[in-house]
């Protein structure tokens, strides 16, 4: 409900039933959680491609009430994130960062969202169809069924008119995968995609976006996908302790033998956010700029949990007594308290 002018001004954010001034690490937060909530399935709003990785908008959020005002807020959103530097916990399809870009999509944009029609489609290019009677400028029931999954009753499309009367031959088989490539990454999805771009658009203009290609959209939305430790360790910082200390040591042998899930709740556990800045680590932000990941010396119990001030991307490690208890003590904090802010 606010005016697209009023979303250009600085976040507050503030967690109901929690302590906590945002310096920035409650903002990060507070994209991360929102973000998971935009695509969790269960809201019907966005479906994985075939990785179960990326995302694109659900041709069936219809089901969704409102769901077009749902796609407006999140394009908003993430058109919001990017005017604030912020990276969300998504990564969409490549075609749905081209219908932002306003760049056309073609057939090969298919193998993200459907491996096994891109397969089909790359064979008809490349062999000879005049055999294929019933290959027509249609795509049957069962076809539009698997577009449109939840859908009971789904009638053949017409890829043009008359489509369905109109056979497929080699001189016009590059036209029927165009028209299949529109129709299933395009079409079915249009609403969504107006909406979506309707509300980006008020906070980012396409021509000032345009000036990117779909790869670097993607980086600048979510940032590095992979969480490279050796940039990480170069580029932290220490107090109370040096890169020599025996707890220091220890704290990069356990994470270097973390899974790439604990790594990300590293990360969100004292950044605020499970993502990489485009230009590495040395770019990660804190409350006045730009501010490295910090190692400080905790003084007190030596069994007491690590803690975390996400405004000054700062972790306090206790002087732990071995490996072994440092390893447990970080999986313990970084698994049961990576978000929600407290004192403890």
């Amino acid at each position: 409900m606010r005016p697209s002018q009023d979303l250009k001004g600085r976040l507050n954010v503030h967690f109901q039933g929690e302590e906590g001034i945002d310096a920035g690490g409650l903002t990060r937060e507070w994209y991360q959680l929102l973000s998971r909530v935009i695509f969790d399935k269960g809201a019907l709003l966005f479906t994985t491609g075939g990785n179960n990785a990326t995302f694109q908008p659900n041709p069936n959020s219809v089901y969704q009430t409102e769901h077009l005002s749902y796609f407006k807020f999140v394009g908003r959103v993430v058109a919001k994130a990017l005017f604030d530097g912020q990276l969300l916990d998504v990564y969409f399809t490549r075609s749905f960062y081209k219908h932002i870009l306003g760049v056309k999509v073609t057939y090969h944009d298919i193998e993200a969202v459907d491996p096994d029609y891109y397969k089909n489609l790359k064979w008809l290019l490349e062999n000879d169809v005049s055999d294929i009677l019933d290959l027509t400028f249609s795509m049957d029931a069962d076809e539009e069924k698997h577009i449109l999954y939840e859908k009971t009753e789904v009638t053949d499309y017409e890829l043009k008119p008359g489509g369905r009367n109109i056979r497929v031959t080699e001189e016009t088989k590059h036209e029927y995968v165009d028209l299949v490539a529109e129709h299933i990454l395009t079409n079915a999805i249009r609403p969504q995609i107006n909406s979506f771009l309707e509300g980006f658009n008020e906070l980012i203009p396409r021509d000032l976006i345009s000036i990117f290609n779909d790869k670097e959209l993607e980086l600048l939305i979510s940032g590095l996908p992979e969480i490279d430790l050796d940039d990480l360790k170069a580029n932290a910082e220490y107090t109370g302790y040096t890169v020599g200390s025996g707890v220091v040591v220890w704290f990069w042998e356990v994470v270097k033998a973390f899974n790439k899930e604990d790594r990300a709740r590293l990360l969100q556990f004292v950044t605020g956010t499970s993502k990489v800045p485009l230009e590495g680590f040395k770019a990660l932000q804190g409350i006045s700029g730009p501010q490295r990941f910090q190692i400080h010396k905790a003084y007190g119990a030596p069994e007491r949990l690590p803690s975390a001030h996400t405004c000054f991307n700062q972790l306090d490690l206790p002087e732990y007594t071995s490996k072994e208890q440092l390893q447990e003590r970080l999986l313990l904090a970084i698994h049961e308290a990576s978000e929600g802010f407290g004192f403890g």
